[in-house]
């Protein structure tokens, strides 16, 4: 058989394989490459197969890094079933047309501005009609169950304890007589998360194909409840805001749980918290209405409360209209909204109305990804362009580790040691950046002393019992050369700009140049310390 790597190789997004045995072709998730302008240009690339000859798609969750792609797959000829949990397929139900009016809306806009300037209209990735009628193939499947997809291949989906619905897919294909049980963790959780069970434990493998999005970081162990608490309270009596960024499926119901504790215990006021996000209340519904899948505390917890536990104060935006209204209110509150990097959504609203006030709190529960405006803001910058005005950046900015959905590298490291009946005879290293590769690859070798590899997009492992040979690939790969380039000509071009709005200011105000020259003698040494370790300054 072949197991090609076809997305989240070398890097954290488009999760993909293919498993080609003699008689069928099986998809391991169908994922959207997000990032840079680069990165994200591979969606639009060719399929490395015929869509038509694809006979099913094994869906380990519904993040659209693992999931995005499906519509324009079955747009492009796929028809087969989509296996999946059912907790997978009702959130698919809403991130994939999500997904499609993004496409549209935005191939809409390029084409407005494309027009103007005579260029073709383009197509958007697929359309809403894609991402209902590929909806239709869905057919969920239960945890903990072995079942046949073909008389040679059987699968079994374990809880992966990343979002609601999250699995690892364990494999077992007969060929030429031989049996290969082969492992996909799809994205593994933290334990003791809330809501969320922790990851299953899986017996053996022959083949383990691992994420490694924080192999190389750990997380930090500290009380979340009291330092949210501290937060809340803090802003409410400055008479502020606390506006929260937070990622529609998974970090927000989190978040909610949290507010809901602290909220109960009288560790927060009766504060207004305020859901204002169409995808993250459709998602929250999802995750209620599939509570068999909480883990034991939430499930104790319902049935303390005989119900669905419900704060009061809280209120849900469905839209835009009630969205603007709440940056018109003078009391406080608590706005939870997409997205959770700041980088679109009704957030932006909310952030343009509170970033400039000293008493309102910005406060990130997430990792923030470089170029991102939460990322900026994190990292300190004073202003901001937000929804075309600029902005100076008076709120308290605030950032809690540790919400991350994935599991650390300890915490992969302890799951990859339960996989001893047999222990895998190869681990493949991936959806995760080079160097938390490296790290994770390191690690493994030197815990388990298990071969390592880890993939190109393109490479094929054929494999045979517990045998494999790798077959590099001849697919051409994102260069980080070309890469860097582009993120040191925008470096370059805001420099440009600041230089020259500098520059007008002295000839304007020359009584304050020698301010001025020791603000940039200040920054520069600032930039040198930061970039030493990349630099060889």
């Amino acid at each position: 058989m072949r197991l090609s790597f076809l997305g989240a190789a070398h890097t954290v997004t488009g999760s993909c394989y293919l498993l080609e045995t003699n008689d069928h072709k099986i998809l391991i998730d169908c994922g959207m490459f997000q990032g840079s302008k680069r990165i994200r240009s591979q969606n639009y690339d060719e399929f490395n197969f015929i869509p038509a000859e694809i006979d099913c798609v094994l869906l380990t969750h519904a993040h659209v890094d693992h999931c995005g792609l499906i519509p324009k797959l079955y747009h492009e000829g796929f028809k087969g079933n989509i296996y999946a949990t059912k907790a997978t397929c009702d959130l698919a139900g809403i991130m994939l047309p999500d997904s499609a009016h993004i496409q549209q809306s935005d191939t809409e806009m390029l084409n407005r501005k494309g027009q103007r300037s005579g260029e073709q209209p383009i197509k958007p990735l697929y359309t809403l009609d894609d991402a209902a009628a590929c909806l239709k193939h869905f057919s969920p499947v239960p945890y903990n169950e072995q079942f046949n997809i073909f008389d040679t291949v059987q699968a079994a989906f374990y809880d992966a304890g990343h979002i609601m619905g999250s699995a690892i897919i364990e494999l077992n294909v007969t060929e030429e007589g031989k049996t290969s049980k082969l492992v996909f963790s799809g994205d593994l959780g933290q334990p003791d998360q809330p809501i969320i069970k922790d990851p299953t434990f899986v017996k053996g493998a022959d083949f383990l194909l691992v994420e490694s999005t924080y192999g190389d970081r750990i997380h930090q162990v500290y009380d979340k409840e009291e330092a949210l608490a501290e937060i809340i309270n803090d802003t409410m009596d400055r008479g502020g805001n606390v506006i929260i960024p937070a990622f529609a499926v998974g970090r927000t119901q989190t978040l909610l749980y949290y507010l809901y504790k602290l909220w109960k215990s009288g560790r927060i006021e009766d504060v207004p918290v305020i859901l204002d996000s169409p995808l993250a209340i459709s998602a929250t519904r999802i995750f209620l209405g599939n509570y068999r899948e909480f883990d034991e505390e939430a499930i104790e917890l319902l049935k303390t409360e005989g119900k669905v536990p419900q704060m009061p104060h809280l209120r849900i935006c469905e839209t835009a209209a009630e969205s603007r209204a709440l940056n018109s209110s003078e009391s406080s509150a608590i706005i939870l909204s997409a997205s959770g990097m700041a980088d679109a959504g009704r957030i932006l609203h909310h952030l343009k109305h509170n970033l400039w006030r000293p008493e309102s709190t910005i406060l990130f529960a997430g990792y923030q990804a470089d170029g991102s405006l939460g990322r900026r803001l994190v990292d300190g910058i004073k202003r901001v362009r937000v929804l075309g005005e600029e902005i100076a950046v008076q709120a308290q900015i605030k950032m809690l580790d540790g919400f991350s959905a994935h599991a650390d590298s300890q915490q992969i490291i302890d799951w990859i040691g339960h996989i001893t009946e047999p222990k895998p005879a190869k681990i493949f290293v991936v959806h995760g950046e080079p160097t938390a590769q490296e790290a994770l690859k390191a690690q493994i070798h030197k815990e388990f002393g298990i071969e390592v590899y880890i993939p190109f997009r393109g490479d094929v492992a054929k494999i045979s019992g517990r045998t494999s040979t790798i077959e590099l690939s001849n697919m051409p790969k994102v260069s980080v050369e070309m890469e860097m380039e582009d993120v040191l000509r925008g470096f370059d071009s805001e420099y440009r700009q600041i230089r020259r709005s500098v520059l007008q200011f002295a000839i304007r105000r020359p009584e304050m140049m020698d301010s001025i020259i020791r603000t940039f003698d200040k920054g520069w040494k600032y930039m040198k310390k930061l970039l030493t370790p990349y630099s060889g300054m």
